[in-house]
């Protein structure tokens, strides 16, 4: 499989020209990457608007993932977020229907910032047994007793699988569900782009999603920033048809060639030894939580590749746990009261699994914690996510907000999954969930 993209950039880089054009740097070495950090010069395509080198590479691609079209990203899974729920509403405008989404409860700040662009309504989905904050693992049972007691029908159901946590739906579920009732299902893959390439393939495309979006850079070797937006081959024409253009209406007009040359060059890999190189780190991996399970560790998710400790069991919050890791210099990804959260990867040499297996087993065990999260809060929403999120609004401590309605999602990245939705009224329960995972201020509508 040819690099379209990296071979355009290497040749321009080798002419050596004298470069009267962006980026201001003119190819000279600072960071050394410089020389293959170019702009839309003749030759090099456009995205979003692609003929030439970029529509090859994306193409190359949608072979790999079987889709009826995919597009590159610049700007990770946030813009092919933005982009999934616009071709939603425009597809949802010729069936004639109102701008309503069903959206599971963890849903990334990123969809409720869209919400408020695009002025789409949401109707928020929560599991009968709950979760917790970041996940929401909904059976296709309750998204059919959602849709059946919907009073207009949506345009949509909208779900994170995996989760942040490592929690997968049953995508082949919800699909049968939604198409049966004439609505499209969108998947936040974000943290799935290589389950693809398993044995057998648990990627929402494969499972019967309609529109699903990929980070690249989260489990794949690429440049951070690169990601894919999917339109399976079942969907609504409309939906290929119009990606570019929904793309383009948020993207930067100056998208990152060492990006767009990443996702090239992953191609001929997906192609050749990745798949090869998933079936054995999610072997390991497997044998890795066979073992921790053994010994006593509660753990979390059905992904392959990451592993989710809950700690309090074994006598350590998670945030306990990875300052353990931390000072034997291992990193992990995420890490609050209940969960430690590590991101495995076939690029890890064995001297890494043995190093952190070991480390975990070593651990003394300690008394249990028993202290629970408290429950999510049940908001009353007052205004929608739109006029909240463009309201004049003033940032408080937490605990002078309750009475008042929440302006912003109030969550950083990671985990990014809002604790309250905007628009809501704050009461003494959201401001306990503020406290408990660490949000001390938050901005509210002015009054």
């Amino acid at each position: 499989m040819r690099t379209p993209i990296c071979d355009f950039v290497r040749a321009y880089a080798e002419e050596k020209p004298t470069r009267l054009h962006m980026p201001g740097h003119k190819g000279m070495a600072g960071l050394g990457c410089e020389a293959l950090d170019i702009t839309e010069i003749e030759g090099a395509d456009v995205l979003y608007a692609a003929e030439g080198i970029i529509r090859q590479s994306e193409e190359n691609a949608a072979r790999l993932f079987g889709s009826a079209r995919t597009l590159y990203s610049a700007e990770g899974s946030s813009l092919s977020i933005r982009a999934m729920l616009t071709l939603a509403l425009w597809w949802g405008r010729e069936q004639g229907r109102a701008p309503l989404v069903l959206a599971a409860r963890n849903a990334h700040r990123v969809f409720m910032s869209a919400a408020a662009l695009l002025d789409l309504r949401v109707t928020w989905m929560v599991p009968e047994v709950s979760q917790g904050l970041l996940s929401c693992l909904l059976t296709p049972q309750e998204v059919e007793r959602y849709l059946a007691k919907a009073k207009e029908k949506p345009v949509a159901v909208y779900v994170t699988s995996p989760d942040y946590l490592g929690q997968m739906a049953d995508i082949a579920g919800l699909a049968e569900v939604c198409h049966r009732h004439g609505v499209l299902l969108l998947v936040d893959n974000a943290h799935g782009a290589y389950l693809k390439f398993l044995p057998k393939s648990l990627h929402p495309l494969d499972l019967g999603a309609d529109l699903c979006c990929d980070s690249a850079h989260k489990t794949l070797p690429a440049l951070t920033g690169a990601g894919y937006l999917h339109i399976a081959k079942g969907a609504p024409a409309l939906l290929a048809e119009q990606a570019e253009r929904a793309m383009a209406l948020f993207a930067s007009t100056s998208p990152s060639y060492l990006i767009l040359q990443a996702l090239d060059a992953l191609n001929p890999r997906l192609e050749a030894e990745l798949p090869t190189a998933f079936f054995r780190a999610a072997q390991r991996a497997d044998a890795l939580k066979r073992h921790l399970t053994e010994r006593g560790y509660a753990l979390l998710g059905g992904e392959p590749m990451k592993l989710t400790v809950c700690p309090k069991a074994y006598g350590y919050t998670g945030t306990e746990l990875a300052a353990v890791l931390r000072e034997q210099g291992i990193v992990c990804e995420f890490d609050d009261a209940e969960h430690t959260v590590m991101m495995l990867s076939p690029f890890l040499g064995e001297d890494v699994w043995e190093r952190l297996e070991r480390l975990l087993v070593s651990l003394e065990r300690k008394k249990p914690i028993v202290q629970a999260p408290p429950p999510l809060p049940k908001g009353e929403a007052v205004l929608s996510i739109r006029e909240a999120m463009l309201c004049p609004s003033e940032e408080l401590p937490v605990e002078a907000c309750v009475g008042r309605i929440l302006s912003d999602a109030a969550v950083s990245c990671p985990p990014a999954v809002p604790v309250a939705i905007c628009g809501e009224r704050l009461g003494e329960d959201t401001v306990r969930c503020f406290r408990y995972y660490g949000i001390l201020r938050c901005r509210v509508v002015k009054e």
